[in-house]
């Protein structure tokens, strides 16, 4: 018999499958408690960090993260979901978690999925982070500017960090990792979208061979309600001047559907895809769909404070309140669940 306690945090650690426009049907894998970054990014469409930290600790027994994954595939399974990848992709910076090498390890012993991480790349300056990251298929660093004001500006980095050890952690670990390694880069008007910026990020990409440049812009509510998306004149100018010097560039500017998995209970499956991922409307009318509920079961999820509704260009999402979260889904500093 499993007890409660440890239900909720398996619910919580994994989530999904859903669709990614990169990776086909991933099954996410929250292996941070919210909201707990080395960023406060002004575009995060999870909102506002709660914890700015800089040192990787522990979170969770690396074992849960491993049982809360074969659940949730063995659930996925079972009403004929596909998984393509199991994604650590979680509510703060995945490589905060000091044990994610271990995590992977143990995720590949028992299943024969690809894995992926991705990462803003703060802490890739370690060697120890580095050593992690090698251990997954395919790895997507984070790299909105390579120039100081506009780091900061987008990024909001913890204060410790320079920009220029990340920059060079970037390239040593490019120069060892035998997987697939991307860059992402989130394009918002009037700080990184100017010639000069793209210029000075297309040079730095073109250093990291082989590497594919992909370019996202704000599509879902930022923490931020300045964040506004560049204009099409800006995103076609990004376009050429990174194809200058990256051989492979995609844009992914185009929501990526509805595909989201009903698992057999349709609110862990709600609460656990928008504690990291924001759902449309629409996609939460289909879920609710695919399990024969209706809408009730949001409006009484929003009534309890569990779910919020935000408005972004004209667009209804949904997403988890940080408040909903039980004290047994959020550790305390320096101690682990």
């Amino acid at each position: 018999m499993t007890d409660g306690s440890s239900m909720r945090e398996r619910t919580m650690i994994a989530y999904g499958p859903v669709p990614s426009r990169r990776l086909g049907r991933s099954l996410g894998i929250n292996n941070i408690p919210p909201k707990i970054c080395t960023y406060s990014c002004v575009y995060c469409q999870l909102g506002r960090t709660r914890r700015l930290e800089a040192e990787p600790r522990s979170f969770y027994d690396p074992e849960k993260v491993r049982d809360a994954v074969a659940d949730k595939l063995e659930s996925a399974g079972r009403v004929g979901e596909t998984v393509d990848y199991l994604t650590f992709v979680p509510d703060g910076e995945p490589t905060l978690d000091i044990r994610l090498g271990e995590e992977i390890d143990l995720l590949r012993s028992a299943t024969n999925k690809k894995i992926a991480v991705i990462t803003n790349g703060s802490l890739i300056r370690l060697d120890g982070i580095r050593e992690n990251l090698k251990k997954a298929d395919w790895v997507s660093v984070k790299i909105d500017s390579v120039q100081e004001a506009s780091w900061r500006k987008i990024n909001r980095p913890h204060r410790s960090f320079r920009l220029d050890e990340i920059l060079d952690g970037i390239v040593a670990f490019a120069e060892t990792y035998r997987g697939k390694l991307v860059t992402e880069t989130m394009l918002v008007r009037g700080l990184n979208d100017d010639e000069d910026s793209l210029r000075s990020l297309s040079r730095f990409v073109r250093r990291l061979t082989g590497t594919t440049c992909y370019v996202s812009v704000p599509i879902r509510p930022p923490a931020e309600k300045r964040v506004q998306v560049p204009t099409e004149a800006a995103l076609l100018r990004a376009y050429q001047i990174l194809c200058e010097d990256v051989e492979d560039v995609e844009f992914l500017i185009e929501y990526e559907g509805n595909v989201f998995a009903f698992t057999g209970s349709v609110e862990k499956d709600l609460l656990g895809i928008t504690a990291v991922h924001p759902m449309r409307e629409e996609a939460v009318r289909d879920l609710l769909g695919k399990a024969g509920t209706d809408w009730s079961l949001v409006d009484r999820l929003i009534d309890k404070g569990v779910l919020i509704q935000k408005q972004y260009h004209g667009t209804s999402f949904y997403i988890r309140s940080l408040s909903g979260y039980r004290k047994t889904d959020m550790p305390p500093d320096g101690s682990a669940i």
